[in-house]
């Protein structure tokens, strides 16, 4: 009998598990794909779903139809409870166990509310379709509730949206935000006024977008206010509620908030015992292995690589792609007797939009500011889509958005009349 092919269980669907994946299609080893969900998700346009611009199979694909041409990969949706480094076996919540030969964990990161998780109830993230879906729900149902709300106090918490985190994220939602709601305030509802819509972004730092050059921090932080976004800078948030955040010395009452302050790493390193930086990331060799532990890489959000220069390699999407093809090409080089090469990360620039014609682009050697940056930052999104009719599709929802302000996706699903519940109590189907 032929001796089995070298086998390689990818943990995570993500940038860096479906790089790694496509990158050994033609090599000589079986793959298992292992995810919790069936889709892999564009996660740079997810707060364009959380916002009513996109819906969310445009920013989502299954992994099966990503991966239908490939003979030699087999995906499996489960949960993964923890590794038996020893048996060099994969465990699942359900009691399955998946043999290896080669293990790859790119399972990503998720939520941290440093040391505040009861806040996490009133501050979703937003790192999935689920957490999109959710905050769109709780942003229209705002709207919703305040054209029939007689308090003013009340009505003004309602319309008081709040984001805590100056990141990429943050900025991009707060924009977003106050675009979405005044656009369907106006000519839409009776007794709203789009003047009455209050955009709050909370960061603990001395700036916005802290890891772009100082000059594009500034520019950001007054396109975001000339939008009419409230930014206050170096306060610390001390509490959360269902009706209040409080930071600095102060409170406002807010009935929407989101979290882009922070992200921790999954729990890869309790699954493979081993020490984790600060952050919870596993600590792995120039190559992208797991020191001790053969044949284990670890790669994207839930790895803590350090560059040549002596730099962090950042948690970003290209990182995670650039880390996935990486790993694939070791274990290639591996099975033909060749030494593993160091991972090289190539940093293609920093993105972030602020609204429908301003964005920021850091290429490091060039910064580009404004509407050439936007243009830039949306033909770089729409070229990174995996699939040609997603490509179409969203072009067109963002030309009709940039030509009248409406968006297509602002629909309110629920299995109850939203007048039957309080705003906090509906659920979507």
């Amino acid at each position: 009998m032929p001796s089995p092919r070298h086998k390689v269980v990818i943990v995570g669907g993500g940038f860096g598990g479906l790089s790694a994946a496509k990158a050994l299609g033609k090599a000589n080893v079986d793959i298992v794909l292992i995810d919790r969900r069936n889709h892999h998700l564009f996660q740079p346009l997810l707060y364009q779903v959380a916002t009513a611009a996109l819906s969310p199979s445009e920013v989502a694909w299954p992994i099966r139809h990503l991966l239908r041409r490939q003979d030699n990969v087999r995906v499996l949706m489960g949960t993964v409870s923890g590794v038996d480094t020893k048996a060099k076996r994969v465990l699942l919540e359900d009691g399955a166990q998946e043999p290896f030969d080669s293990l790859v964990l790119a399972t990503g990161a998720q939520h941290a509310y440093f040391g505040h998780d009861e806040w996490e109830t009133f501050a979703p993230g937003l790192k999935t379709v689920e957490d999109a879906t959710a905050i769109r729900r709780k942003l229209l149902l705002a709207l919703e509730a305040a054209e029939r709300e007689t308090d003013d106090e009340r009505r003004k918490g309602l319309l008081t949206f709040t984001i805590i985190g100056g990141g990429p994220t943050g900025v991009e939602m707060a924009g977003a935000i106050i675009e979405l709601g005044r656009a369907s305030i106006r000519g839409q509802f009776n007794t709203l006024d789009p003047k009455h819509l209050r955009v709050v972004l909370i960061e603990g730092g001395e700036r916005v977008l802290s890891n772009f050059d100082p000059e594009l921090s500034d520019y950001t932080l007054k396109a975001l206010r000339r939008m009419g976004v409230e930014v206050e800078l170096g306060r610390m948030v001390s509490g959360i509620d269902a009706e209040s955040v409080r930071f600095g010395d102060q409170r406002i009452e807010t009935h929407t908030v989101i979290w882009a302050a922070g992200v921790a790493a999954s729990p890869v390193v309790k699954w493979l015992g081993i020490e984790g930086d600060r952050a919870g990331r596993a600590k792995v060799a120039p190559d992208l292995s797991v020191p001790g532990l053969e044949d284990v890489y670890v790669i994207g959000d839930v790895a803590s690589v350090t560059q040549a220069n002596g730099k962090p390699v950042p948690g970003v999407a290209p990182a995670a792609k650039q880390a996935g093809k990486h790993v694939a090409r070791v274990i290639k080089q591996k099975l033909a007797g060749r030494p593993a090469e160091p991972f090289r990360y190539k940093h293609a620039g920093d993105l972030a939009t602020i609204g429908k014609s301003s964005a920021v682009i850091d290429f490091g050697f060039t910064k580009v500011k404004g509407w050439p940056a936007w243009w830039l930052w949306g033909i770089a999104h729409i070229y990174f889509l995996v699939e040609t009719r997603t490509r179409i599709f969203i072009t067109l929802s963002w030309l009709w958005i940039y030509l009248t302000g409406q968006r297509s996706a602002r629909l309110i699903t629920h299995g109850e009349a939203a007048s039957q519940k309080p705003l906090e109590e509906v659920d979507e189907n």
